[in-house]
This record gives structure tokens, C-alpha cells and sequence, in this order.
């Protein structure tokens, strides 16, 4: 026998019922997903624009601000959308696109994350060989990789979704289509399925979470040797890794590393995980950073000129 799939559409309930907050919704994350985009395109446009930023730590954050444009991009705007119409729809086939669009950016984040917290790892703790061992081809590779895994990442979270019956109801209590929410409407036994989720999300959250922990306790073990301008250089790059980890990986933990259910809380969780270390990270890597600041002044100084003449 087939697969029964009754549902051709899902109804969201969205993050609040009441009017009024719908419309502060509305401006709110439609301002943050302005700020968003043009933020990460700026890091993206200086990093390619400027000759000083050739370091493999700016060549992975241009790959992260990439992810971090796309990954809100998943669902913030249906949920903007939503906020202005009474009945919240999205089809099967437009929830399970959004499925994997979400876990795909999001998966590779975690993985840009581990890259660079390795190329931090090489450039204070094996300085000496570090253009050997991060030359193009290798940092070429690890952000391939990542993009790879955060691609198998997503692809089995979704396929381990399609094939699963539903008969209805199609009501779904958040403002995007995510794994628990769907496990829980399949007209079917999805403890196997629920299980490899946890494995597959969950794990990978908490074991990234470890290694990235780890890495920055050796990377500050090795600096105790080390001078004191040394010592606020390193400590000022991997205080801003150490920032974006917390806030990209902590609600992914909170979220998958349990079993299939649903709590109150989860829509706020995953919220603040989709829209806020996408709207800092900009904020975090260049505020704290003095070349990407200096790169982005001589990049609007040559603007500056080009529209004078």
C-alpha cells in the first residue's frame, strides 16, 4: 500500500492570535530582515571588495554571512507575510521546501562555525605553519564541506518528513513548517523517525558544540605564553566566536536534543535562533574588528569619490 496523504496544505497558527501584535510583528521583523540582508551583503561586499581582508578567518566569514542572508530568508518573510492575513496557509509542497531550506542554511552555519574555530585553532596554536596548512585549497575545502554536510543534514530531516502519512488534522502551532511540529500531526508511529531526528539534529548541535567549546579552551590554554597585544588580538577574535556559537548552537540544543514533542516555548526558541545571530553577526565581527571596520571606511571613502566625480 501507498503512502495516504490526505493533506495538501497545513494551516500556522503563527507566534500571536491577537491583531495588534501581528502588526508589531510586522514592523519589527520586517525591519530586522531589512537590517539582516543589507548587513551580511555589506560583509559580504567588503570582504570581496578589499585587498586587506585576505586572511582565511574573512574568507570563511564571507561564506557565513552568505548562510546568514539565506537562512532567515527561509522563513521570515512567509512569516511576515502571514502577519497580514487572517488564515496562514502554505502548501505541502511549499512546507517541506521550507523544511529543508531552514535546516540546510542552518546546518551549515554550525559547520562554517567548526571551520572557523579550526583556522582560529591553526593561527594560535600552530602559527608558524598556518599558511601551509590554511592555504586556498584547504580553506576551499572546508567551506565546501560544510556546505556538503549541511546539505546531507538537511536533505535526510526532510526525507525522513515526506514519507511520512498525513491524514489530518494540518494544523501546525508554529509560524514555519519544522520537524516535531509535522512528527506530531503524522497519522502514523514516528518514535524510529523521532529518534533519528534527535541523532541527526540534536547530536550534531551538541557534538559541534563540544568541539567548537574545546577547540577555544586550548586556543586559550596556548595564549597564556604568549604577549599581552598578542594576547588582546586572539582574545578579541575568539571572544566573537565564542559570542556566535552561543547564540547559533544553544537553542538548536534546546530544540532536537530531545525527544519528539513540542513545548510552549520552542516558537520563541527557534525565533530568536533564526532572526538574532543573523542580524548580530555583522554587528559582532566587524564592531570588534578593526580591519573589516577600516575596510569598510576605505570602501565608503571610494564610493565616496567615485560619486563626486
Amino acid at each position: 500500500m501507498g503512502i495516504k496523504n490526505n493533506v495538501t496544505e497545513f494551516v500556522l497558527f503563527g507566534l500571536f492570535q491577537s491583531r495588534k501584535m501581528q502588526h508589531v510583528c510586522f514592523v519589527v521583523f520586517s525591519l530586522f530582515h531589512v537590517l539582516t540582508v543589507l548587513g551580511n551583503l555589506l560583509v559580504i561586499i567588503t570582504i570581496n571588495a578589499s585587498k586587506t581582508l585576505r586572511a582565511p578567518m574573512y574568507f570563511f566569514l564571507s561564506h557565513l554571512s552568505f548562510a546568514d542572508v539565506c537562512y532567515p530568508s527561509a522563513t521570515t518573510p512567509k512569516m511576515i507575510a502571514d502577519t497580514l492575513v487572517e488564515r496562514k496557509t502554505i502548501s505541502f509542497s511549499g512546507c517541506m521546501s521550507q523544511l529543508f531550506s531552514a535546516h540546510f542554511f542552518g546546518g551549515t552555519e554550525i559547520f562554517l562555525l567548526t571551520a572557523m574555530a579550526y583556522d582560529r585553532y591553526v593561527a594560535i596554536c600552530r602559527p608558524l605553519h598556518y599558511t601551509t596548512i590554511m592555504d586556498r585549497r584547504k580553506c576551499g575545502l572546508l567551506a565546501g564541506a560544510s556546505w556538503v554536510a549541511g546539505f546531507l543534514h538537511s536533505i535526510l530531516q526532510t526525507l525522513l518528513t515526506v514519507q511520512l502519512p498525513f491524514c489530518g488534522p494540518n494544523e501546525i502551532d508554529n509560524f514555519f513548517c519544522d520537524v516535531h511540529p509535522l512528527l506530531k500531526l503524522a497519522c502514523a508511529d514516528t518514535y524510529v523517525v523521532g529518534l533519528i531526528v534527535v541523532a541527526n539534529g540534536g547530536m550534531i548541535s551538541l557534538v559541534s558544540f563540544i568541539i567548537l567549546i574545546i577547540s577555544y579552551v586550548v586556543i586559550l590554554w596556548n595564549l597564556r605564553s604568549r604577549s599581552s597585544e598578542s594576547r588582546h588580538k586572539a582574545l578579541s577574535t575568539c571572544g566573537s566566536h565564542i559570542i556566535t556559537v552561543l547564540l547559533v548552537l544553544v537553542p538548536p540544543m534546546f530544540m532536537y536534543i530531545r525527544p519528539s514533542t513540542t513545548l510552549a516555548a520552542d516558537k520563541l526558541v527557534i525565533l530568536f535562533n533564526i532572526v538574532m545571530p543573523p542580524l548580530l553577526n555583522p554587528l559582532i565581527y566587524t564592531l570588534r574588528n578593526n580591519e573589516v571596520k577600516n575596510a569598510m571606511k576605505k570602501l565608503f571613502r571610494v564610493k565616496g569619490s567615485l560619486g563626486e566625480k
